[in-house]
């Protein structure tokens, strides 16, 4: 097949096995972790944890990726629908709180797929990065609980210069406008569990916070009380970044502060990550015996 299904619109050869676009992925599912995940936001992770199936590949090519090894060097191994689905079902018999779909993009055709041979009964959350097409969000219709879209960029130039996403910030207004609409009004259980709605996640970056403010002033405008906002902490250079001189550290305590006090002035709700998750520990391993 051609592909044009992201907005990278590359129109690349694809077959099952391999392909020659941006994410460099076929049309087969490429899994490289399933397992319970426990760091996620309160809601999500819960007590019990979050069924978390990570795929390989990516639509960006974000040059502080800390998820490289799976994101560009497509680590992992191949499945069926049929085997997604199974994994949904033992997710879900350890006791998850949800299941989620974590940079899925590329799969999204085999995504539907997967849950028309199984819906799970937990929510099913779709763990992306805010650049989505209104093609992908059609797949998806009908499909997802909860959405948890990044939202990385204020500045065009700069998703261009950092992930080589054309029109980023246009493109994650128009997606999350989509995602609100298919799962409507925030819900949550007894427990404090999310069962519908919109999370969006922003990560801060060294040397960039008038960026991170200006997401904080977009979320405002457009969305206001219509989603959660997760302000993230724990960026740690990785990939290109150790040799960019913007990026080739954490932030500091000043920089998450200013971008703080931003958040808390909008009275945006949500969840602020501290400094303190900036920690190798976080990142998962790819552990392939796993899946």
């Amino acid at each position: 097949m051609k592909c044009s299904l992201c907005p990278q619109r590359c129109n690349a050869q694809r077959s099952e096995e391999g392909g020659f676009g941006i994410c460099k992925a076929g049309t087969m599912p490429i899994v490289a972790r399933v397992s319970p995940h426990y760091w996620e936001e309160p809601c999500i992770s819960g007590t019990k944890g979050s069924g978390a199936v990570f795929f390989s590949g990516c639509t960006l090519k974000c040059v502080f990726c800390q998820n490289f090894e799976i994101s560009a060097l497509n680590k992992g191994k191949a499945v069926t629908e049929q085997q997604l689905a199974d994994y949904y079902k033992e997710l879900e018999q350890r006791g998850v709180h949800n299941i989620n779909l974590v940079s899925a993009d590329q799969f999204a055709p085999a995504i539907a797929k997967s849950l028309d041979i199984y819906k799970p009964s937990v929510p099913v959350i779709y763990n992306c990065s805010g650049y989505q097409s209104k093609e992908i969000l059609r797949i998806l219709d009908g499909y997802i609980d909860v959405y948890l879209p990044d939202f990385k960029y204020s500045d065009n130039t700069l998703a261009m210069i950092y992930s080589k996403a054309e029109n980023y910030t246009d493109v994650a207004i128009s997606a999350v406008t989509e995602m609100i609409r298919q799962t409507k009004n925030l819900d949550f259980d007894n427990d404090g569990i999310i069962k519908s709605g919109v999370i969006v996640r922003h990560l801060i970056l060294p040397n960039h916070t008038k960026n991170s403010i200006g997401v904080l002033d977009i979320l405002n405008e457009h969305f206001g009380d219509k989603i959660l906002v997760s302000l993230m902490g724990q960026y740690i250079p990785h990939g290109e970044a150790v040799h960019i001189e913007k990026l080739n550290r954490k932030i500091t305590r000043r920089e998450y502060d200013k971008v703080f006090n931003h958040l808390s002035t909008l009275g945006l709700d949500g969840f602020a990550q501290e400094l303190e998750s900036a920690d190798e520990k976080y990142i998962p391993d790819w552990d392939l015996n796993r899946c």
